[in-house]
């Protein structure tokens, strides 16, 4: 089964790419994140129309995250347990998390929160967010130790040196800090294994690159997209790679896909 996970920046604006890109991909399941819409806004068609199944969440022109399956999608689910709010005022759970099962399968598609700066309230509803979810992963594989899972998204966080082109650049800030790579290592600890790595090893592999100061062309990117399975679906990763192409050219998304083959 091919599982892709992608950053879209916005489902809209990428409308026409989105479809030539699942033409030619051949994946079963697309991990969606960055939808940037309502759901009364989100194109269903763009995936009915190739033979994919699709949930999505959307409240409002951020986040958003979405799971297309051609290969079943059941028990979706939005959100996970105790999930964190965000706001002063009045808290509002962001549309960062949806689940659901294909082919036996438990996707998730997952748009952490990217923190903004290290001394910004954003930061500690990262960590909090991180806690959570990594509470409920844990809890589920300690009831069910075989179960097949898979945590799709755009992490925000580089867990290694080698996820940023330039260490010195992020001196001061999010994204590399010492408590966010914890909160990723913690993640994994709960009964997970990141298995893009083996497939696309670095240094200077990346799936983000800033819109900014012409970062693409000059290889200046953050390694912050991944699929962390659980131990049974791990061990079936066949292969995997980053599309890097789909970064090039006209409208393209500032993320690229990442895919894994697993052997089912």
């Amino acid at each position: 089964m091919r599982i892709a996970t992608w950053n879209v920046n916005s489902i809209r604006a990428r409308h026409d790419r989105i479809g030539a890109w699942l033409d030619r991909s051949d994946v079963d399941v697309l991990a969606i994140q960055e939808l940037k819409c309502k759901d009364a806004q989100f194109p269903e068609e763009l995936f009915t129309e190739r033979g994919y199944e699709v949930s999505f969440h959307g409240l409002n022109q951020w986040n958003g995250v979405a799971i297309a399956s051609r290969v079943g999608l059941a028990d979706t689910e939005i959100g996970f347990a105790n999930i964190p709010a965000f706001g002063a005022d009045e808290p509002v759970v962001e549309a960062r998390a949806i689940a659901a099962t294909c082919n036996g399968v438990r996707v998730y598609s997952l748009y952490v929160p990217n923190g903004r700066e290290l001394d910004h309230p954003h930061y500690g509803y990262k960590l909090e967010w991180y806690r959570a979810l990594t509470d409920d992963i844990a809890a589920q594989l300690s009831a069910e130790p075989e179960k097949k899972l898979v945590l799709c998204g755009d992490f925000n966080v580089a867990p290694l040196d080698e996820d940023v082109w330039d260490m010195a650049e992020f001196d001061g800030a999010t994204h590399v800090s010492d408590a966010e790579r914890k909160a990723f290592d913690d993640l994994l600890g709960a009964g997970l294994t990141e298995v893009t790595r083996q497939f696309t090893p670095g240094p200077g592999v990346y799936t983000f690159w800033d819109y900014q100061k012409l970062r693409f062309p000059k290889k200046q990117g953050m390694r912050i997209d991944f699929q962390l399975a659980s131990q049974s679906l791990a061990a079936t990763a066949a292969a995997g790679e980053i599309d890097r192409e789909e970064r090039k050219g006209k409208g393209a998304s500032d993320h690229a896909p990442v895919i894994v083959d697993y052997d089912l």
